[in-house]
């Protein structure tokens, strides 16, 4: 059965009493394209492990199945997880967590140990669900993926994509970690129910971090954009508790103007200012 048709997806949904489900954001794909597209995008092979965010139905699920070693699902639904496994049946390779992914523990060979393995992270999130699960798996160092290809929200994408001067907290904290990149776009029309919004495939590529003290990174970064529409001098003196004059220098130091605002800054802008940052 062809998962991503309009009218076999109904046809199932009304075969177990099921509708979509604002609270869970269940738009489900019914582009034919769409799941091999992401495939390709992720570049799974026959030595992946997989782990799918929010599967819904299967539809990328299936077309996972067929290229990788392993495919491990979340789906917090617990409704959905009963269609999940009457459609991926016949993959002996799929194994089906329930679960809020916000929440769960990953499967113990997931973890920093000796029988820790390389996986992906691939997956058609709703709003609610993206920057908790890009900020789950940026922050886990040595127990992170390889790669992450998620569907998203377009304005999503543009602002975790975003470069100086449109530059926002969100896009610094994934570019903190890694390396993001926008594939192709995604018509609204691809998806039922149809959302307000467009949507765009992105693949997000973590990379060694420039630093070791994250937590000072976000401290100043998030002091920085306190009052977006005031400028630096402004915003680092108050949120930091430093002096202006203090802090003119500092950002003197760093060739940044003291009239600029902090979404004209560069991630790494914003680490030289931190591996100079004096407490007073």
């Amino acid at each position: 059965m062809d998962l991503t048709d309009k009218q076999n997806l109904q046809l199932l949904l009304k075969k177990h009493g099921l509708k979509p489900q604002k609270r869970f954001g269940q738009n489900f794909l019914i582009d034919g394209e769409l799941p091999q597209k992401l495939v390709a995008a992720a570049q799974i092979d026959a030595q992946d492990t997989v782990l799918e965010i929010g599967p819904g139905i299967g539809a990328i699920t299936q077309a996972l199945a067929q290229k990788a070693k392993r495919v491990i699902v979340i789906e917090k639904d617990r409704e959905m997880v009963k269609i999940l496994k009457e459609t991926v049946e016949n993959f002996e390779n799929v194994e089906i967590i329930c679960d809020d992914i916000r929440r769960s523990d990953l499967p113990l060979n997931f973890g920093g140990g000796p029988t820790s393995i390389n996986y992906k992270v691939v997956g058609n999130l709703p709003f609610y669900l993206t920057a908790p699960v890009i900020r789950k798996f940026l922050e886990m160092s040595e127990a992170g993926p390889q790669s992450m290809t998620l569907v998203v929200q377009k304005e999503v994408a543009q602002r975790i994509c975003a470069k100086p001067p449109k530059m926002s907290i969100l896009a610094n904290s994934v570019q903190f970690y890694a390396d993001p990149e926008m594939i192709s776009m995604i018509s609204k029309k691809s998806f039922f129910p149809q959302p307000k919004v467009d949507a765009t495939l992105i693949k997000i590529t973590p990379r060694p971090v420039a630093m070791e003290d994250s937590r000072l990174f976000f401290e100043v970064v998030k002091a920085g954009f306190s009052h977006p529409r005031k400028q630096l001098l402004n915003n680092l003196a108050q949120g930091l508790e430093k002096s202006r004059t203090d802090t003119l220098a500092w950002l003197q130091k760093n060739n940044i103007s003291p009239q600029q605002r902090a979404e004209t800054l560069s991630v790494d802008d914003w680490i030289n200012l931190v591996k100079s940052f004096k407490i007073n």
